[in-house]
């Protein structure tokens, strides 16, 4: 109080004075402390907020799910029913592109944009990303639309003031205050590059696509998902941040298709007793384990036993909150990495760079008198892997599908990573083809095979 006083008083004496002292920064976070400061009112920030929020009404249709079976399709002659939802949405640019979460528009057949003037628009997809939860849609509009503007500034602290804006439960547009719980939330789900923002301000279905605005009017996050056991707001709630959804918006407007960088390590977090092991004062950064050779860790000079302390100035504390910073940057950028080696602080500079190898490689036919008969397999690699939800520093050969009553549907199982075969080792495709040409006919095939990290060995009889 005795501060405000002096402030007060020197800019009633002397306002030049005042302005020339470091704690009459008007940008400074202050603790209300009279009752007429609690009486301030946040509807100056909503008026120019809301017009740029938007009502997002997706309809897709619902096919039975008997429909594709020429059979059951008989006994079971369902229509296909439609299904409404509701989100919202913000508009990012004012020639009508607007930015919302991908569940909200996934496999709509249609979808309307409704204004806070209550003018509606057909809306097209220019952009859907489901590792990121976030879609790009389009309105055709002769006039320019409001926008609200990025805060790309990253000072956001836990502490500050955030208003939440958008369409719960369709009641209409509802504004609600709170404050940022906390920053950079990577064990929840929802994605794998997630990095929330979890906020207490109420959000509710409905709320998803919405905005996160500061008190500058500014949309720091996308709202997606909120904590409850009972459907409604329990005061945790979740919004992807802004420089993620920037890099969506750019590349939606420009590149058109969305890199998926790749670190290319294993990075584990610094706990209390690692901590004391590595020598630091306390439990901060995370610790590389492995590094895949020839990825972008690998070219950037990433080594085993390095702790990685930031990205991009940005603090880290695991491989989700790297790859989260990494996953900002455009293609063929470069994160710096601040990192810790033998008591020395080094920056290394990381390349933007998907997963080597095809997400979508050739698949190998198992034909002739073997055990794989009937089953198709791939080659592993990091692109793979990531596409599938395997290890994606795991290499070799995996079964790929498996045709219903075939040789191989007896013992195998799509995901069986085949290791050895005939007491050989199978690397890559080109050595399961060899050993299976090479053994055809044989009637006894000794087999190592991984399901789900159990290794499993027999010997194989046909008949």
């Amino acid at each position: 109080m005795i501060r405000q006083f002096l402030i007060a008083l020197l800019f009633a004496c002397s306002p030049a004075l005042a302005q020339d002292i470091p704690f009459a920064d008007s940008s400074e976070r202050v603790v209300p402390e009279s009752r007429s400061e609690l009486q301030l009112s946040f509807a100056p920030i909503v008026r120019e907020a809301t017009p740029a929020v938007v009502n997002v009404y997706s309809r897709r249709v619902v096919q039975s799910p008997f429909a594709s079976d020429p059979v059951l399709s008989r006994f079971f002659r369902s229509q296909p029913r439609e299904q409404n939802s509701l989100g919202s949405g913000v508009i990012v640019d004012a020639s009508g592109v607007i930015v919302t979460n991908n569940h909200v528009v996934a496999n709509a057949t249609e979808l309307r944009i409704v204004l806070a003037d209550r003018r509606e628009f057909e809306a097209e997809v220019l952009l859907t990303d489901e590792a990121t939860d976030l879609a790009v849609l389009r309105v055709e509009t002769d006039e320019p639309l409001p926008v609200l503007p990025f805060d790309m500034a990253g000072d956001i602290e836990v502490g500050d003031l955030v208003l939440a804006i958008g369409n719960p439960f369709g009641v209409g547009q509802t504004v609600t205050s709170g404050i940022v719980s906390a920053l950079a939330r990577t064990e929840v789900g929802g994605s794998d590059f997630g990095s929330f923002i979890q906020t207490d301000a109420a959000i509710n279905p409905g709320n998803s696509g919405g905005a996160l605005v500061d008190m500058d009017g500014e949309l720091v996050g996308v709202n997606t998902m909120i904590f409850s056991r009972s459907g409604g707001s329990n005061g945790i709630g979740f919004a992807i941040p802004v420089e993620m959804v920037r890099r969506v918006v750019d590349t939606a407007l420009g590149e058109g298709e969305l890199v998926r960088p790749w670190l290319g390590a294993r990075l584990q977090p610094v706990d209390g007793d690692l901590s004391r092991a590595l020598g630091l004062s306390r439990p901060r950064g995370a610790l590389v384990n492995e590094v895949y050779p020839g990825a972008a860790a690998d070219e950037a000079g990433l080594r085993r036993g390095d702790i990685v302390m930031a990205v991009d100035g940005r603090e880290i504390n695991d491989e989700a909150g790297a790859r989260f910073r990494l996953a900002t940057r455009a293609a063929g950028e470069a994160a710096s990495f601040t990192v810790l080696r033998d008591g020395d602080e080094l920056s290394l500079e990381v390349p933007v760079e998907p997963a080597p190898g095809e997400t979508e490689p050739a698949p190998f036919d198992a034909t002739g008198r073997n055990p794989l008969s009937g089953a198709q397999l791939v080659e592993m690699s990091p692109a793979f892997n990531e596409r599938v939800g395997l290890d994606p520093f795991l290499e070799g050969v995996v079964i790929y599908r498996v045709a219903g009553r075939s040789v191989a549907a007896n013992v195998f199982r799509a995901g069986d990573r085949v290791i050895e075969l005939m007491g050989e080792p199978v690397r890559d495709i080109d050595d399961l083809a060899e050993i299976l040409q090479s053994r055809d006919g044989e009637r006894i095939w000794p087999i190592v095979v991984e399901r789900r990290g159990r290794r499993y060995e027999t010997a194989l009889r046909l008949y």
